[in-house]
């Protein structure tokens, strides 16, 4: 029995028995910040997917490569990831139980990146393998993680409903959430078995 519950207008409570959890969203939407929290709270691991997919100098693994590190790094029975890498979306949703899906509105996507992105460059945060934003790559880049954010945003809102009722994602529990409150409510409902 499918367990997707994509068009509730209310949170699904996480499952009791949820232990291998994937947060996707557009870039900027918190997966990483969220995924970090989760996995914290229910004690147990965290497994970002941006720092398995980018080397040094932002060189990104090749397709085998990553497909080989993320099937190791999510073996275990118990891990919460983030990302919204298609390249290993098989191997990473094929595992889990449970997604996922920060569905928030475009201008408080851009509002968090911008806020995330600033910080990064002038604090010169390291993020994966000695990689740092930089202003040129902000700004000036045909790659900026701002353009990014533009160009897939509508992409992603149309394409997660569509997959999640793909016969192969019938087994995933979807916990749609729609805005920073919902989320932060939804988070504190979650009983913390790290304590």
């Amino acid at each position: 029995m499918a367990h997707n519950q994509n068009v509730s207008a209310v949170p699904v409570p996480l499952p009791p028995q949820a232990r291998r959890i994937v947060v996707v969203g557009v870039t900027g939407s918190g997966k990483t910040t969220l995924a970090g929290q989760l996995a914290r709270r229910l004690g147990i691991s965290h497994v970002e997917l941006d720092a398995i997919h980018w080397g040094p100098n932002w060189t990104p693994a090749t397709v085998d490569d990553f497909r080989e590190r993320t099937a190791q790094a999510l073996a275990g029975d118990a891990w919460v990831t983030d990302g919204n890498y298609s390249k290993v979306r098989d191997i990473v949703w094929g595992r889990a139980d449970t997604v996922v899906w920060l569905d928030y509105a475009l201008p408080v996507v851009l509002g968090q990146l911008v806020r995330r992105t600033l910080r990064r460059v002038v604090t010169q945060e390291e993020l994966w393998n000695d990689n740092r934003e930089t202003w040129r790559g902000v700004l000036f880049s045909r790659d900026s993680i701002v353009m990014w954010a533009f160009k897939t945003y509508r992409r992603r809102r149309r394409e997660y409903p569509l997959l999640f009722q793909q016969p192969a994602y019938a087994h995933l529990t979807v916990v749609r959430l729609r805005s920073p409150r919902s989320m932060r409510r939804w988070l504190a409902g979650i009983p913390d078995r790290a304590r």
